[in-house]
């Protein structure tokens, strides 16, 4: 049955960002941008860790993989978006609706996890430095990542699942500039508070279930570095976090406040959706080598052995 209905209405049409043609042109260009810097950061990232061995450690390990989610992440919206830009009609399948919907999904939940996983190497790496290649032990970080992959997977799995069985009326407009699943909400004639509810319960398991780790890991780490009696000692350890904090803060931020605020088709939703499925991939990469000697020391060798 709702297979049926699905096929009665073939494509959704998007409202996007603007219907100004130049103000469309403007943000093509922006986002443009954004994505080659997404694409040039990330890609130089797993570049350079892959070919330094002074970055094979846990950390980079979960970095190199921060950064490939961070590519499919970019990838699921903002192509779409690009070629949006430039059309008069903006649609989009129903097929390739849903696709967006599950990538979306499995894309933020990995994130989420990995980011997870990272404070928790971190909090071994200043509360326990002299365990920690007994902790962070190589299969132990090929778990993690498998695990964060895998419950990224299921969950966007379900969500996809229970999007298929709305039943779509005649409405076909989504007033967003990608299938979010709530931008979807409105368009429904069916029954949505099954629905609703798995996704409320979704975010906030997934999302604190991430975030409640990275909270107590952070928790362990500031009591640790305050007893620490040497200035310098304190302000190397805090330096060593500062990557994956501002990474943390950029990435929940948003989240959250899209995912737990009701749609509406604002401005403000359009902003939140944007940060983190377009501007946060591409602040990730310059995050970590701004802030991040070894890093930037990686990067000067890789250079150095590549080029003439």
């Amino acid at each position: 049955m709702a297979w049926r209905n699905h096929s009665a209405i073939t494509e959704f049409l998007l409202t996007g960002l603007s219907d100004d043609p130049l103000i469309e042109a403007l943000l093509f260009a922006l986002f443009l941008g954004i994505y080659l810097l997404t694409m040039m950061g990330n890609l130089t990232m797993l570049l350079v860790i892959g070919a330094d061995s002074h970055l094979h450690t846990p950390m980079y390990f979960f970095l190199s993989n921060l950064s490939c989610i961070d590519l499919c992440f970019s990838s699921v919206t903002v192509p779409k978006l690009l070629k949006d830009l430039l059309s008069e009609r903006k649609s989009i399948s129903v097929e390739s609706c849903l696709a967006q919907v599950f990538f979306v999904f499995f894309s933020s939940g990995t994130e989420a996890c990995l980011l997870s996983a990272m404070a928790y190497d971190r909090h071994a790496a200043i509360c326990h430095p002299l365990l920690y290649s007994q902790v962070m032990r190589t299969e132990l970080c090929v778990r993690l990542v498998l695990v964060s992959w895998g419950v990224a997977s299921l969950n966007a799995t379900i969500i996809v699942l229970l999007a298929v069985n709305l039943d779509f009326c005649e409405a076909q407009t989504i007033h967003h500039y990608t299938c979010e699943l709530p931008a979807l909400f409105p368009l429904s004639c069916s029954d949505i508070s099954i629905t609703v509810d798995v996704l409320l319960c979704s975010s906030l398991l997934h999302g604190l279930g991430t975030f409640i780790p990275i909270f107590f890991s952070y928790a362990r780490i500031v009591s640790t570095v305050l007893s620490i009696g040497s200035t310098t000692g304190r302000s190397k350890a805090f330096s060593t976090c500062s990557s994956h904090l501002t990474a943390v803060t950029l990435f929940f931020g948003s989240g959250f406040l899209c995912y737990l605020m009701p749609p509406s088709g604002s401005f403000l939703d359009l902003l939140l959706s944007l940060q983190y499925s377009a501007v946060t991939p591409m602040l990730n990469p310059l995050i970590y080598s701004l802030k991040n000697k070894e890093v930037k020391a990686a990067v000067r060798r890789t250079l150095r052995k590549y080029l003439p």
